[in-house]
């Protein structure tokens, strides 16, 4: 079956059922952490009770090992897909993920879930680039790939409202491994299909491997995410955290180096001189920063403060992830009459516009008010995402697809990241001087320690059956009161961020460019080159 694709004529016919193949690949990683975010409270829970008796830190790890190995290789996958094969690539992450997600389904203990999910991020870090640049690599005609990365694009906002509503479902059900269990009839269906479907693709010109440059990036960018994920419980300022920013800084800063002196470099830097590259990359990476920041406080904000149920909760955001699905494959008809520059620019300028509402968010909005604003919100993504992405892949030789595609996931990866570090110690700063401004001095002592640090705990105090009903009204009135003054700072910042985000792009993104290289000869769309052997 495979020796057909071969065939450049027969690989062209089949590019759509190749961008379905690969939408089924990419779901498995979209709905990965926002359907284990719901399984999290249940992981703490004794063993007895059908956990896994987690620590507060071994909860945060369980998420945050996949995020730091995914993150930490994603270039180097990338360029390793350029170099061996982008579907031998995704076939080895699938089969990964899909090994990762068998043992993590059985752990025995939190300390091997950890393990485990870190094994599942070397899946994913092969598995994501490898859409992207195949992607790129099958679809050679600049409009029908701006169709497809919108596509592609659509399908990656997936698991914002749809995880929470499948863990749920899971979780009411099953036992909590079912939310990885879940992952293998993905895994399979990608695998048994793209043998059929997916053809190989490479770098032609075999270059030598960059064993160095793989080693600084995944050492540094493992040293950044560490840090950044450490620094609200450890303290931006504690010497182990400052130490590891320098790590980081001082190792990327090697790695540019060694980038720009190799004759074989893993990443070329002079990619970054073409404005097309550069200011997508950036625009991807500030509006990702205020995306998942704000949506890792949002998600708070509808169970804590308005009581959604989880489920609930999901079912609220999936109109925002469906205006993503629609109108990212949609923006590729705007770019082709308006151009990049005014329809990513207007596209932020609405996610900007969708976060300062975040001001008119009050302790008992309702849910068509939150629907309002977050549709906004995906509307604007949409237009910002799938041509931000087109502009990176059509600003390279489709030679380094693998690593291009690598640099636009590790950006939105970094700063995702970031976004939940930054803004999250923003409100832990303000909730608990808010707090404290209204509590101290008027709760017992043991009541005020157990209600300052965050939303959750708060209201979880003033449940309690032990907890006086006057001082239980106290105590959710003013945890609300504080989370939503809260996030009205953070939606500014956020605002303020992406707007930052708007005007780089007006300044330096082309409005219009054409692709690095040439996709199309005579008027006929220039034929798929698949790697044979």
């Amino acid at each position: 079956m495979r020796d057909a694709l071969r065939d450049p004529e027969v690989a062209y016919r089949r590019r759509w059922l190749t961008l379905l193949v690969l939408c089924i690949s990419l779901i498995v990683i979209v709905l990965d952490n926002t359907i284990l975010n719901v399984a999290i409270p249940t992981l703490a829970h004794p063993t007895k009770q059908g956990g896994l008796g987690a620590s507060a830190s071994q909860l945060q790890w369980i998420v945050d090992a996949y995020t730091l190995v995914f993150a930490g290789l994603l270039l180097t996958a990338g360029s390793l897909g350029d170099r061996f094969g982008r579907y031998r690539c995704l076939a080895i992450g699938l089969a990964v993920f899909g090994v990762g997600s068998t043992l993590s389904a059985f752990a025995p203990s939190a300390s091997a879930l950890i393990f485990t999910r870190a094994l599942m991020g070397v899946g994913g870090a092969f598995i994501m680039p490898s859409t992207l640049s195949i992607i790129t690599n099958v679809f050679t005609d600049p409009r029908e790939r701006g169709k497809a990365i919108g596509v592609w694009a659509g399908v990656s906002a997936l698991g914002l409202g749809l995880g929470p509503i499948s863990g749920g479902v899971l979780l009411e059900h099953f036992w909590w491994g079912s939310v990885f269990i879940v992952n293998l009839p993905i895994v399979i269906a990608g695998l048994v299909l793209g043998y059929v479907l997916i053809p190989e693709s490479r770098d032609p010109t075999h270059a030598r491997l960059d064993p160095v440059g793989a080693l600084l990036s995944i050492v540094a960018l493992g040293s950044l995410l560490w840090s950044v994920i450490e620094a609200p419980a450890k303290g931006w300022g504690s010497p182990g955290i400052v130490a590891g920013f320098v790590v980081g800084v001082v190792l990327l800063a090697g790695f540019f180096a060694w980038e720009l002196h190799s004759s074989h470099p893993m990443l070329d830097m002079h990619f970054f001189e073409n404005p097309r590259f550069s200011a997508a990359s950036g625009a991807i990476t500030l509006v990702f920063l205020s995306l998942f920041g704000t949506l890792f406080l949002l998600t708070q904000y509808l169970q804590s403060v308005l009581g959604y149920s989880t489920v609930k909760a999901g079912a609220v955001l999936l109109p925002q992830a469906a205006m993503i699905m629609t109108f990212a494959p949609l923006s590729n008809v705007w770019v082709q009459k308006l151009g990049n520059k005014v329809v990513v620019a207007t596209g932020l300028v609405m996610v900007t516009a969708s976060f300062a509402l975040f001001a008119t968010f009050q302790p008992n909005s309702s849910v068509l008010h939150i629907i309002g604003v977050t549709m906004l919100m995906g509307t604007g993504m949409a237009n910002v995402m799938a041509p931000c992405t087109d502009s990176i892949m059509g600003s390279l030789p489709r030679a380094k697809a693998g690593v291009g595609s690598a640099v636009n996931d590790t950006t939105r990866q970094m700063g995702g990241a970031v976004g939940v570090a930054v803004f999250g110690s923003m409100m832990a700063s303000h909730f608990t001087s808010s707090v404290s401004a209204k509590l101290a001095g008027v709760l017992p002592a043991s009541l005020f320690t157990a209600a300052r640090d965050n939303v959750g705990q708060a209201i979880g105090v003033a449940r309690l059956p032990t907890t006086p009903p006057a001082f239980a009204s106290q105590i959710a009135t003013a945890a609300k009161q504080s989370f939503v003054s809260g996030l009205h700072i953070v939606g500014v910042a956020a605002a303020g961020v992406v707007l930052l985000a708007a005007a780089g792009v007006v300044l330096f993104l082309p409005a219009r460019a054409r692709d690095e290289e040439p996709a199309e000869a005579d008027g006929e769309a220039a034929p798929l080159q698949v790697a044979v052997g």
